[in-house]
């Protein structure tokens, strides 16, 4: 019998509850606020009281921290501007407590589409805040982010992923800059079937992440597994070098991607297979 829970079975709330040492769960603008998008019932959607979005202050090893989780069975985790704010607020009040002297650490659970289509440009100025936020906190302690499954994180929000001081994947992860459907959409299915489960995992799925070097550490749908990686990053502290501040290497290795072939596994592997970065 399986001792591990699985991280991806659990929903947003679940996963701060086993994110943060026992006893020291307090959520924040929990559902009992009513604190939901004005936006969505004017367009015939059922809104949800938390807006898909579980912020959690605690500890986590005895150390103050913040969980942000977003609830990818509600909207595909999309993000609109109550769920945004909430996000972009709680980091901003982390980094005020690290600037104040009472240092708080950060995880963030992203399962997103991105941006909420029926909210448009409030949501997408709530992630261009989320990411000013991340940017402000990780120069006082590190902001790790966990994409597990099974929504994955995509638009603005793998933006969001990438500026995080260390990020956690699962295999069962994707992590892309735009969805399969879009590309399909916009590309035609012959480059990019995103029905084709297999093929969608070679590309944007965890294990080949890891392999090129765009997450910092891959590991096993468990609870304690999960919980032995955030650990561990918030253990290294502050990196010397962001991912970010690399940029100059990855856009060198994308000019020598050859886009007159079918991009795989194996062509990916090769572009990002280099030491010197």
């Amino acid at each position: 019998m399986r001792n591990d829970r699985s991280f991806i079975e659990l929903n947003a709330r679940q996963r701060a509850h086993a994110l943060l040492d026992e006893g020291s769960y307090r959520e924040l603008l929990d559902p009992f606020e009513g604190i939901m998008s004005p936006w969505l019932s004017a367009q015939g959607i059922v809104p949800q009281a938390d807006d898909g979005m579980v912020v959690a202050k605690g500890t986590i090893n005895g150390k103050s921290s913040v969980v942000i989780a977003i609830e990818g069975a509600f909207q595909g985790g999309s993000m609109g501007e109550v769920s945004g704010a909430k996000m972009a607020a709680a980091l901003e009040l982390a980094a005020e407590d690290n600037r104040n002297g009472i240092p708080t650490q950060a995880v963030l659970s992203l399962e997103t589409g991105g941006v909420r289509l029926q909210e448009a440009n409030l949501g997408l100025a709530a992630i261009a805040d989320i990411h000013a936020a991340i940017v402000d906190l990780r120069r006082y302690t590190p902001v790790v982010g966990i994409v597990a499954g099974t929504v994955g994180c995509f638009g603005g929000m793998s933006i969001a992923a990438g500026l995080c001081s260390y990020l956690i994947v699962t295999r069962e992860a994707r992590l892309g800059l735009n969805g399969p459907q879009v590309i399909e959409q916009e590309a035609g299915i012959e480059e990019y079937d995103s029905r084709d489960r297999p093929f969608i995992w070679s590309m944007t799925g965890g294990d080949i992440r890891y392999q090129s070097g765009l997450v910092d550490d891959l590991v096993n749908d468990g609870v304690n597994d999960v919980k032995a990686a955030v650990s561990k990053a918030l253990d290294k502290g502050i990196p010397k070098q962001y991912r970010t501040d690399n940029y100059n290497w990855y856009l060198d290795r994308l000019m020598h991607f050859d886009t007159k072939k079918q991009a795989d596994k194996k062509q990916i592997q090769a572009l990002f297979a280099q030491e010197d970065k």
